[in-house]
C-alpha cells in the first residue's frame, strides 16, 4: 500500500470560488455577503453564508436569510479564465497535478524539498503566488494522505493553511465529525448517529464486521479505512473523468412532463457533445433526480453497445425518466441531472455492427462542428426554442 511517509501530498481549494471572483473584480462587494446566482444559488461568499446561505439554495429564501445580502448574475467567462489562472500556478509549483474540479486539485510535493523547500513552504507559497498572481484566496492542506489532505483543507477555511503532521493524524482525525468522511451523507450519517457514532474516532474503535453489517460491504470497508487513514491513491496527472455529466436546478415550481423532458434534451445533448469532443463512448445512462424534501434518487441504465450518437443516449435517458414519473409527481422535483459512464475511448472499442460508428454519428458530429464554430445556440431542437438552457457551468477538459 503506497503512502508516503511524509506529508506531501497538497489539498488546495479555492474560497467560494465565483464569489471570491466576483469580490476581486468589484472593488464595492468586498467585505459583503455576496450571492451568484438569480433563481437558484451558485455560490455564497463567506459573509453571506455566516447567514445561512448555501449553494442550491432557492434564492428567495436566501434573500430572506441575508436581506442586505447582493445578488449578481454568474459570469461562466471570468470563472473559467480565473481557473486556468489558477491551474497554471498549480502546474508551475509542482509537476505533479491532479485536478479535481475547476476550483480544486491536489498536488504532490515529493522530493523537492531541495529545490522548493519544505511541503508547508511549498504550500505557503503556493497559497501567496495565487493571490499575487490572480487575485483569489485559496485555502491548502498538507497531509500524508488525499483524504487527510482534503480534510485538513476544509478545516482550514477560509483562506488558510493547515499540515498534518504523520505523527498527529489520528489526533487530528478522530475528534471530527463523521460528516468529515468521504461518502457520509445524510443518510450514512442517521444510521450512524442511531449507533451512537458521531466523531470519526467512535467509528474507528468499531470492527469492520460491525460497519459491513451496518452499512454494507462497499460503505463498511470504505468508512472503516477512511477512520484508519487508510488511502493509497496517488495523485494522477491526466487522469480522465470516469463519468461525465450535467444537472439543471429547477426550483420548486411543479413542471408538465414536456417542460421536464425539453431539460432532459438540452441535458443530454450537452453531455453528448462533451462524451464526443473527449473522444470517448458510454455504456451506461444515469439520471439523478432531487425532491422538494431534498431527498435523491436515481435510475441508471446499461446498454448492450457502448456508444457517442445523442439519440441513443436520449432514449435510454427518456426511458429512465419515464419510470421515475410516478415519484416526481408525488414528491415534486427540484434538480434534475443526468451522467454518461463506463466511458472507453472510441478508439479502442470494437462495436459489433454491420456499419461504420463514424458514420453512424456523421450528422451529431456536423452539429458539434457548427456549434464550435458559431455557438452553442447556432444549432437548437425545435423542443428547446424559446426556453432557458439553464447555466452551463465551466468544467476542466474531459
Amino acid at each position: 500500500m503506497f503512502v508516503p511517509p511524509e506529508a506531501t501530498i497538497l489539498h488546495a481549494d479555492l474560497d467560494s470560488f465565483f464569489a471570491s471572483v466576483e469580490q476581486r473584480d468589484d472593488p464595492r462587494l468586498r467585505g459583503r455577503p455576496v450571492i451568484v446566482g438569480m433563481g437558484v444559488v451558485l455560490a455564497a461568499s463567506y459573509e453571506a453564508k455566516a447567514f445561512g446561505v448555501h449553494g442550491a439554495m432557492g434564492g428567495a429564501r436566501a434573500r430572506r436569510l441575508c436581506p442586505d445580502a447582493i445578488v449578481v448574475p454568474p459570469r461562466m467567462s471570468a470563472y473559467s479564465e480565473a481557473s486556468k489562472a489558477v491551474f497554471e500556478v498549480f502546474r508551475d509549483t509542482s509537476p505533479e497535478v491532479e485536478g479535481l474540479s475547476i476550483d480544486e486539485a491536489f498536488l504532490d510535493v515529493r522530493g523537492m524539498r531541495r529545490i522548493a523547500g519544505s511541503p508547508a513552504e511549498i504550500a505557503a507559497r503556493l497559497r501567496r503566488d495565487v493571490r499575487e498572481r490572480v487575485g483569489l484566496p485559496i485555502t491548502v492542506g498538507v497531509a500524508r494522505t488525499k483524504f487527510l489532505a482534503k480534510v485538513a483543507s476544509a478545516v482550514a477555511k477560509p483562506d488558510g493553511l493547515l499540515v498534518v503532521p504523520p505523527d498527529r493524524e489520528r489526533e487530528f482525525l478522530h475528534p471530527l465529525p463523521v460528516e468529515r468522511l468521504w461518502g457520509v451523507g445524510s443518510v450514512t450519517a442517521r444510521k450512524l448517529h442511531e449507533r451512537g457514532l458521531t466523531t470519526v474516532g467512535q467509528v474507528a474503535a468499531v470492527e469492520l464486521e460491525t460497519l459491513v453489517d451496518l452499512l454494507g460491504p462497499a460503505a463498511g470497508r470504505h468508512l472503516h479505512a477512511l477512520a484508519h487513514n487508510r488511502d493509497p491513491r496517488r495523485v494522477q496527472v491526466g487522469r480522465r473523468r470516469r463519468s461525465i455529466g450535467a444537472q439543471r436546478a429547477l426550483g420548486r415550481s411543479r413542471r408538465s412532463p414536456a417542460a421536464l423532458d425539453a431539460v432532459l434534451v438540452a441535458l443530454i445533448d450537452r453531455v453528448a457533445r462533451r462524451l464526443r469532443r473527449a473522444e470517448r463512448v458510454c455504456r451506461t445512462v444515469v439520471i439523478r433526480l432531487r425532491f422538494d424534501d431534498f431527498t435523491r434518487a436515481t435510475r441508471s441504465h446499461t446498454m448492450t453497445e457502448a456508444t457517442a450518437r445523442t439519440e441513443t443516449i436520449l432514449a435510454a435517458a427518456r426511458e429512465l425518466l419515464a419510470s421515475a414519473m410516478p415519484l416526481i409527481e408525488r414528491q415534486g422535483l427540484t434538480l434534475l441531472g443526468v451522467a454518461l459512464s463506463n466511458l472507453e475511448d472510441e478508439g479502442a472499442v470494437q462495436l459489433a455492427l454491420a456499419f461504420d460508428p463514424q458514420r453512424a454519428s456523421a450528422l451529431d458530429g456536423a452539429v458539434d462542428d457548427v456549434r464550435e464554430r458559431f455557438g452553442s445556440d447556432a444549432i437548437t431542437r425545435a423542443v428547446l426554442l424559446g426556453r432557458d438552457p439553464g447555466i452551463t457551468m465551466p468544467l476542466l477538459p474531459d
